[in-house]
Parts: C-alpha cells; structure tokens; sequence
C-alpha cells in the first residue's frame, strides 16, 4: 500500500494518538414537518480518539445519517440541530457559517453513500479534486494538478491520468468512490465521515476501499466515523461500535463486545438479520479453505489466458458439473444461452461494445440461478438481454422457448415473450413511476397486456399486496411515501403480476439494510417456492446467493468462468477469481475477519 501523501504547507499538528479528535455531547436533531418537530436524534453522546474507527450502525431512519450531517451543518433549512460537537476541542455548533466551511474539507471530511451525486456531473474529476487543494491551500494550479494525480493514483485508479480528465458518469461505481475517496483525503484530514462507503460495491472493490480507510487510519492518526448497514464491515473496520434505534443510542461498546455478546435486544436481532456465507448449506465459513484459495489467486492471472481457452474451460466445467448434479433439472430449460454474445450498439462516434461473449446457461422451471462477478463483468447484461432489452450479437438465445437471437428477433415475439418473463430492478425508486400509486403501478402490466380490467383487475392487485405482505390500503399510496424495503415489495409484487415463468432480479436488494434485506430475501424465497418460477438472480452479495441460489455462475470480463451448484462454488471452488471472490467477503466476526484480512494482506503482498 502507497503512504499517504502530506501537503505542502505542513499542515497544523493532527492530535496525538488516542487523542479525543470528536467530541459529541447531547446532541439533537429535529426536522419540522407539517408544522410539527420531529426528532430524527435524541440526545447522542459518544466521542472518537486519533487513530479510532467508530461505527454507527442502525436500520433506515434511525437517525445515523441525520446525526453525522449534523455535525458539519449539511442538513436542510427544516432542521434544527442542539448540544455541542467540539473538534480538537473546539466548538463547531452555533458558530458562524464562515468557520464551518473553513473545516470542511481540511479537517472534517465526508465520503458519502452516492458518488454520482455527490461529485458534480459538469466538472472533471480532476477539477473538482484541484478546487478542493487549492480552497484549503496556497498552491498554484500545477501543484494542485500533481497532487490530484497522486491522490487518484493513491486509490489505485487503473490509469490516473485518464481519471483526471474524466466525468464522473464515465467511471463506474468503485472507480467513483475511489475519486471520491482521493477527493475526501486530499487535504489529510483528522476526522473522516464515511457514510455508507461501500453500499452496492463489489467485494473485492469494497476490500481495497477498507483496505485505503485503515491505512488512512494508520498512517495519519485520522479518526474516522462509519455509518453503515454491513456488519461484514464494521467487523473489518471498526474498534467500537454504537448501535441507533429510532433517534436514540441504544448500545455501545468495543467491536468484540457487541458481536460476541450484545446486551440490547434490539443489537440481538440486527446481529441475527445479517447473512452470511455458510447459511445456503450445511457448510459453514469455516469449510472456505481461504488459504489455499488466496494462495492460488495469488499465482494464477486470468488475464493472461487466451479467450479460446477460456471458452473452453468453461463449456468443459457446464458438462462436468451438469453431469455431476444430483438432482436433475426437470423439463425445458426457461433461459438458455449458446455461445452467447451480446454487445451495446453504436452510439454516434462511439463503436459497438460487446460486453459478453461465449455464454453458456441454462435455467429450469423453478430453478434459482445467481449469476455473480464483479461491475462490469456482463452480469447485469445477460439479465438485460433475458427481458429483451439488449439484443444478442452472436450464439443462440432461447427465453421460454423462444428464440430470441438477432436472426430470429422481430417486435411481435418480444412483445408476446415479456408476458411470461418479470424483472425487479435495484433501485426501486427509480423503476417505480413517482406520479402513479402504488396500485395502479403494479395493475399497469395487467392492464397493458389484456388480461385483466376494472373488479377483476382491482381484486388482482389486492392479492399482489396480500403475497408481498403489504397492507391493501397502501394502493394509495405514492411511492416516495414508502421505506425502501417497501418500495422492492412493490417492485416484487409488479414483476409477478402477469405470472411470469422467468423473473430476472438485478440486484433487488443491495441498498436495503440487513433486517430489511433479510425480509425481502425471506419473501422473495417463499413466493418463488409457492409459485415455482425459475429466477436469474444477479448480484455481487456471495452471502445473498448463498441463501437463495440452488446453482451459481460467475462472470469475469464478460465470459462465465465458472458454474456449478451452490456449495461446488462457493464450499468448493476451482477457478482463482472464484476464489478471490471469496476471499474478499467480509465475514461479521471481528476476529475471522482480522485473521482473513492478515492472511489476505500477507499471501498477496508475497505474490507482488
């Protein structure tokens, strides 16, 4: 791992180690609403040292976010903010607006949950990382040209130049975060806010984010506040934790102390809520020989492998481990795809790009299959063409026994082929129509394709409401009146309206928390089992496809590396990146996760 680059001027002194950097004492939060205060936190106490990670951890609306904004005055003109926050002892509320902006950036800085939106779309990366040098710095444009260079470089960015000189809508996710994280760190700060660093992100991109948080914490003393949902990263991160529930603090403690024996009841079930990999089967974490995975991820490289053989290994690995199965699949395949390739079309000046090439996947009735890999490894694609909405360059594609390849593609049997096929999107806000209730949402696909009207449409919608347990009432209801977690219901209970023999689920439930998540997996699983569709389910969450799948795929660059039954790839895996995957999976318990970060650090730094 690179050091930590120091500004010039030196910046002043970063307290000492075990030094109190944050300092929070009563602290409330009220937003006014209709007329009414309504406390969002209550009372908060807690303080963070140099060199300390803290963690808030909470479900959606417990105040963990309002709280933390709070501190540096970013909450709307509706709230109102009491108590004291001293940093390096000096008091940040009820002082001028002057002074807090002054601390922005320089000694407080916020990694926030959504880059997309938090970095501004009409300005390069590089700009927005030099406006942060040169604000809080005597430095002339070049100088602060270089040290963006070093920062994106510092966050492993593939090719810093490039990063510098790019938009933020032209990176992805984790490339994102990393320019956020350069952007956050590029004036050394002594407190660092991480809000959700690594929601939606891959494993193995979330272990390098973690991996650049503590080496931050190491190098340079910063304490660091994390906000999060993922207990597998408060297990990596964190040295104490602090448990919210509905604006209060319900319990603190050291990270040993709340995952090995949580007092509150409340920590109890958000602990058991949590998945993880060795749920799906009767192996358990342990079972992971992550040792000899690491060590052979280590000295394999796919890169290096010719695309001919890795087609063939993979066509070699579908007829083994299909041959190997000992629960055979039933009827025609729902989905499946023959040397597969499908590429995004020419847009202007920009050429065709083929995102998957050499498919190979089959699903049966009422078969589960995840569909894993990292962003951009054609995963989300395949999902995409299986619904019709990217064509197929190359191979044989057939969506419940319809041909859907190029040479055979007309609007007509697309048309006729969407009725038996539904999709749940990741974010649910997004997918759903803000202007329409929540009913005449999930009753539009029946509307639309003839099947049902007037009472008998209006009784199906109620049954919908009845099979994803939301009350019948909430058919009035517009969709930002609903909680995440009841947004996907709705999204579930439209998917399923027209009774589809297929359901492509793109990762439905990565932005939920753990409690709200463990629900909707739960709902998810009793009505596949109750209705019996077959589902392509595309996620990066091992531990999520761990509990629902019955096979597993994985994707690298665009070509399925590996399939097999669930516990054949992730108890069992055969090919490096599989195994790399798994090493990278934060495991909720503190002291696993220290011995597989260690070991994982150790293998990889032996291997460079």
């Amino acid at each position: 791992m690179t050091d930590f680059i120091t500004l010039d001027p030196v910046p002043a002194p970063a307290p000492g180690k075990g030094d109190t950097v944050l300092e929070v004492r009563d602290l409330s939060v009220d937003f006014g609403v209709d007329k009414k205060w309504v406390p969002a936190a209550i009372g908060l106490n807690y303080e963070v040292r140099a060199g300390e990670v803290l963690a808030i951890v909470g479900e959606s609306g417990s105040g963990k976010s309002a709280s933390s904004m709070a501190l540096l005055g970013l909450l709307p003109t509706n709230s109102r903010v009491s108590g004291s926050v001293k940093l390096g002892g000096k008091e940040l509320l009820g002082g001028n607006e002057a002074n807090i902006r002054a601390v922005r950036g320089k000694d407080v800085a916020v990694i926030f949950q959504e880059p997309m939106t938090a970095l501004n779309p009409v300005y390069t990366v590089g700009a927005q990382i030099v406006e942060t040098i040169r604000l809080h710095n005597e430095v002339s444009p070049d100088q602060a040209k270089e040290r963006a260079l070093r920062m994106l470089d510092l966050v492993e960015l593939p090719d810093p130049e490039k990063a510098f000189k790019s938009y933020p809508h032209q990176l992805s996710g984790g490339q994102r975060q990393r320019a956020m994280i350069a952007q956050s760190l590029s004036c050394d700060p002594k407190l660092l806010i991480a809000d959700e660093p690594t929601t939606a992100l891959d494993v193995t991109v979330q272990a390098e984010i973690l991996d650049l948080m503590r080496n931050l914490r190491n190098k340079l003393d910063s304490a660091i506040v994390l906000i999060t949902h993922d207990m597998g990263v408060v297990a990596d991160l964190a040295d104490r934790i602090a448990v919210m529930r509905r604006g209060l603090i319900v319990e603190t403690g050291t990270a040993g102390e709340i995952f090995h024996n949580p007092q509150h009841e409340y920590t109890k079930a958000l602990l058991a809520a949590v998945p993880h990999l060795g749920q799906g089967g009767a192996a358990s974490d342990d079972d992971v020989d992550v040792t000899a995975a690491l060590a052979a991820a280590t000295h394999a490289d796919l890169e290096a492998v010719p695309r001919s053989e890795l087609l063939r290994r993979e066509r070699e690995n579908a007829a083994a481990l299909a041959a190997a199965d000992t629960v055979k699949p039933q009827g025609e395949p729902v989905l499946e795809l023959t040397d597969v390739a499908i590429e995004y079309p020419k847009q202007g000046r920009v050429p065709a790009f083929r995102a998957v090439e050499g498919a190979n996947l089959a699903i049966y009735p009422g078969q589960v299959v995840g569909l894993v890999g990292e962003s951009g490894s054609g995963k989300t694609t395949i999902g995409r063409a299986a619904v019709g909405l990217l064509p197929v360059a190359a191979g044989t594609m057939k969506v419940v026994g319809q041909d859907i390849s190029a040479a055979k593609r007309n609007g007509r049997q697309l048309h006729e082929m969407r009725r038996h096929v539904g999709m749940v999107f990741q974010d649910p806000s997004s997918s759903l129509n803000p202007r329409l209730p929540i009913g005449e949402s999930i009753g539009e696909p029946m509307f639309l394709a003839g099947v049902a009207k007037g009472a008998a449409l209006q009784s199906r919608i109620e049954e919908l409401l009845d099979q994803v347990e939301l009350p019948r009432d909430y058919r009035n209801r517009y969709p930002h009146e609903l909680s995440g977690g009841q947004k996907q219901r709705v999204g579930i209970a439209r998917a399923l309206s027209l009774k589809p023999k297929l359901m492509v689920a793109d990762e439905p439930t990565s932005a939920l928390d753990v409690s709200v998540q463990a629900k909707v997996l739960e709902l998810f699983q009793n009505l596949q089992k109750e209705l019996g569709f077959a589902c392509l389910f595309v996620t990066h969450d091992l531990a999520v496809v761990d509990v629902l799948a019955d096979r597993i795929c994985v994707m690298q660059r665009g070509r399925i590396v590996e399939q097999g039954t669930r516990d054949q790839i992730l108890r069992n895996p055969q090919e490096p990146y599989t195994q790399r995957l798994l090493a990278a999976v934060p495991l909720p318990d503190p002291e696993k996760q220290r011995e597989r970060r260690e070991l994982r650090a150790q293998l990889l730094s032996g291997a460079s």
